[in-house]
């Protein structure tokens, strides 16, 4: 009952948190000036029409030279159209000046970028956890030895080193000089082929990479202090082998702490796929939300925004739920 009554309110206070940001969100957006991207054989009057029809802006007027002129609706009433459009109609918006998606529905544009953005930091994690951990378990069961300083070496070079500056390097060497991988991730849909995952791992190890460092830090350093606490010594005597008192306790202990660190470098890398994803030409989400903030597409931005929002409370909240299950003294406590 408790950690029902818990769960209950974090989920309330991450609404409201996510209320809070989306709303900030939206009043500093609607400050800014209403871009109006019109091509060549387009009419000025339609898409001003347009935007006055979804609650924008009203009394569209154009001038004797050519110019428009119109009256912006108060902010908040803007957000009860906008609020009213999502709850009752499904409607997120349209792109208005993303050129290459003009008119299009952004709900169905988010969806069909989805995929991709989910496969690279899928396999970023799925590739990056095991590696890791492994590396952070052998340099603290190796402490102070060769493997551990070598280790150590590969950590520091990994962690010093941006995504940025890695994906260059992978760009270089992997894609362009020794020829191992495509230089852009394959276009199509069929995200479960060979082909398609080849393309896809350059873009991959430049996320995993850093964080494969991150996760052996972690484990190395939380490991390395486990180990030398008395209780270890403890289980020794009582007649566990090395393996055995490492398994079953030091690593419940510290996973108290690599646990979290685990889920807070997989919001990193998502955040970080921002840039990748541009760099590789994924057609993802994360290159869609930079070019909808260089065009200034608001309803983009709106939906993009929530997406990884609303990724970064609900991994929160996982972290705090984990808690109990990883460390039964937790739960303990909390009776």
């Amino acid at each position: 009952m408790y950690m029902f009554k818990y769960v209950m309110k974090r989920l309330g206070l991450m609404l409201l948190t996510f209320c809070v940001i989306m709303v900030m969100c939206f009043t500093l957006i609607k400050l800014l000036p209403i871009v109006v991207n019109v091509g060549a054989d387009s009419d000025p009057l339609v898409v001003y029409k347009q935007l006055e029809a979804r609650g924008y802006i009203q009394n569209v007027v154009q001038g004797a030279n050519g110019t428009w002129s119109y009256d912006r609706v108060p902010i908040f009433i803007q957000l009860g159209y906008y609020l009213k459009r999502i709850f009752l109609m499904g409607d997120f918006g349209i792109a208005t000046t993303y050129g290459e998606y003009l008119n299009q529905p952004v709900w169905d544009v988010f969806v069909e970028k989805l995929p991709p953005t989910i496969l690279i930091n899928l396999y970023s994690t799925l590739i990056g956890v095991p590696i890791g951990l492994g590396l952070g378990i052998l340099a603290a069961l190796k402490k102070n030895k060769w493997q551990d300083q070598v280790i150590n070496v590969f950590i520091i070079l990994l962690i010093s080193v941006p995504a940025i500056v890695m994906g260059l390097i992978i760009q270089y060497f992997l894609c362009f000089k020794w020829g191992w991988f495509p230089l852009t991730m394959n276009s199509g849909y069929d995200y479960f082929t060979w082909d398609m995952f080849r393309s896809m791992l350059p873009p991959v190890l430049a996320l995993c990479l850093g964080s494969i460092a991150g996760y052996a830090r972690y484990t190395r350093a939380e490991l390395s202090e486990v180990l030398t606490n008395e209780f270890m010594l403890l289980a020794r005597t009582k007649g566990l082998t090395r393996g055995q008192a490492t398994w079953r306790h030091a690593m419940r202990n510290s996973m108290v702490v690599i646990f979290p660190s685990i889920l807070s470098e997989f919001i990193s890398v998502l955040s970080g796929s921002l840039i990748i994803e541009s760099m590789f030409s994924v057609p993802g989400v994360g290159r869609l939300y930079l070019n909808s903030i260089i065009f200034q597409d608001y309803d983009f931005f709106m939906l993009l925004s929530g997406f990884y929002t609303l990724v970064g409370l609900v991994a929160g909240i996982v972290v705090d739920i984990s808690y109990g299950f990883i460390d039964p003294r937790i739960r303990m406590g909390a009776k």
